[in-house]
């Protein structure tokens, strides 16, 4: 088109008189009816010097683009084009085409003549354009040669549509989905956009068959909960999903979902399928996922069936925001409250609160062992509270070892300690003493200086026995055996000191 014309090129020429007779300036889209007879003069020069491919040639050089706008000359234009780029005649607009042409138009103009080169008899394209007051138009170009005149292009009919409603209604959808895309991307949360419509219809064919006890119905067939696992397909994911699952690239996360999706998130996910089939499309709650290192990762999920999709769940949007830190946090206060930190066994409010457990709920027998640690005090007081500490962590080595759930030991004072022990009869709880027994004389061989040493006591509940009185025999025992170790012990001492030599002056 006349997108880059000279102001000389440009001189309108009366309409001849040998034209088809037609209401050219009523014509209800805006026309120009130009002469390209120049432009086919130059392409005729072109092939001789052996040019034959015009789009490598133009770009050789910018400047040829313009020695073609250069020969073309307006023969004339309608009312429509007048109105159009806001001009008062026709020397008006040709007097201003440096505002309606600018450079920025070339590129559009190499398509146009690259068609012509090929030997299209007409051409299309989309400009830029400006009215005579500076106002953007965005142009949809058609061209026609008029016929009889294709062997030498001297009469082209061209239509330009002012389509700046439609471009700028692009352009904003364009930003838009940038914007949006860019939030997507570069969001601080683990965003996943996701297709669950093969799950929906593995829900409905459960409903179709008259289950009305979906939960019940997940419980007697968690195979089902697998299926719909594996039928969830992941449309596109976020830079930060990336990140917190150590993927290196998309392609690898979609490819090892599996590795992500399964164990432990099997319960929170059969969760989220008797909401959805409840019609609770919108939901949140703690979840774990799997990184592609292996790692436990604790997230917050927000699930949601997005607006318009709520029939088929074709497109379903999950946040997730990364909460290891917080229960890892939460799991160290949770044991502290629960454990004494220098033994690493459950302290004396944890032993309250079991006990009173096993009161009410059993189940019985239950078994009480009370251990107290035999000669602490005289450590503490010749080699210091250091030494001491010591021998309580060897105790507590050895009651870990020998104690396992559903049984638990706890360090209830400063050197005593109890292991509860539900549904154990007393042949069994004897079995145990032996056990830490045996622990308590491996250890002794691993460590140098002081042996460790407990007196053991124990005790059997039946059910409708306080455990307070249990505990209170095992006690009892327990200091029937401190009485005999202290007997034993003064025994020994007075008979070294009766065998060593006396000492003279």
């Amino acid at each position: 088109m006349n997108q880059g014309h000279t102001m000389e090129s440009l001189t309108p020429s009366p309409l001849p008189t040998e034209e088809p007779a037609f209401d050219f300036d009523m014509a209800p889209v805006p026309l120009w009816l130009e002469d390209f007879s120049g432009i086919k003069a130059k392409f005729d020069a072109w092939r001789a010097a052996g040019v034959t491919d015009l789009q490598a040639f133009l770009a050789e050089d910018r400047g040829r683009v313009r020695e073609c706008t250069a020969l073309i000359r307006v023969l004339g234009v309608n009312k429509r084009t007048l109105t159009l780029f806001e001009a008062a005649d026709l020397p008006d607009l040709i007097a201003n085409l440096g505002t309606v042409f600018s450079d920025e138009m070339l590129d559009s103009h190499v398509d146009e003549l690259v068609q012509l080169w090929n030997g299209s008899p007409e051409f299309t394209s989309q400009a830029v354009n400006h009215t005579l007051t500076g106002r953007r138009l965005d142009i949809q170009l058609k061209a026609q040669m008029l016929p009889g005149h294709e062997r030498d292009w001297t009469r082209i009919l061209i239509a330009t549509e002012d389509v700046t409603a439609r471009e700028d209604a692009r352009r904003r959808a364009h930003l838009s989905e940038s914007y949006a895309r860019g939030l997507f991307e570069h969001s601080p949360v683990s965003l996943w956009v996701e297709d669950f419509s093969a799950v929906k219809n593995l829900i409905d064919g459960v409903r179709d068959r008259g289950v009305d006890d979906f939960r019940t119905f997940l419980d007697v067939h968690p195979e089902f909960v697998t299926r719909c696992m594996t039928e969830i397909r992941v449309i596109d994911v976020n830079r930060h999903t990336l990140d917190l699952f150590r993927a290196a690239d998309k392609a690898t996360l979609l490819r090892r979902l599996g590795e992500v999706f399964r164990d432990a998130m099997q319960q929170h996910f059969k969760e989220q399928l008797i909401d959805l089939w409840n019609g609770k499309l919108f939901q949140q709650r703690e979840v774990v996922n799997y990184s592609l290192d292996g790692d436990t990762l604790h997230v917050h999920m927000q699930f949601s069936v997005l607006p318009g999709r709520e029939r088929d769940w074709t497109l379903v949007q999950v946040a997730l925001t990364d909460i290891t830190a917080r229960k890892k946090a939460e799991a160290y206060l949770e044991y502290l409250g629960k454990h004494e930190v220098l033994t690493k066994l459950y302290n004396r409010s944890f032993y309250a609160d079991e006990l009173n457990r096993l009161e009410r709920m059993g189940p019985y027998p239950v078994s009480v062992i009370i251990a107290d640690m035999n000669g602490l005090k005289p450590i503490n007081d010749e080699l210091g509270h250091a030494a001491g500490d010591a021998m309580l962590r060897r105790a507590g080595e050895v009651l870990s070892g020998a104690v396992s759930k559903p049984h638990h030991a706890a360090r209830i004072g400063g050197d005593e300690f109890c292991v509860l022990m539900p549904a154990t009869s007393d042949e069994e709880a004897k079995a145990m003493v032996e056990s830490i027994e045996k622990l308590v004389e491996i250890n002794n061989q691993f460590y140098a200086g002081n042996a460790l040493s407990f007196s053991i006591g124990r005790a059997t509940g039946v059910s409708g026995e306080r455990l307070e009185e249990v505990v209170k025999r095992a006690d009892a025992a327990m200091y029937e055996k401190k009485k005999e170790y202290y007997s034993a012990e003064s025994v020994d001492r007075r008979r070294r000191e009766a065998t060593s030599p006396a000492i003279t002056p």
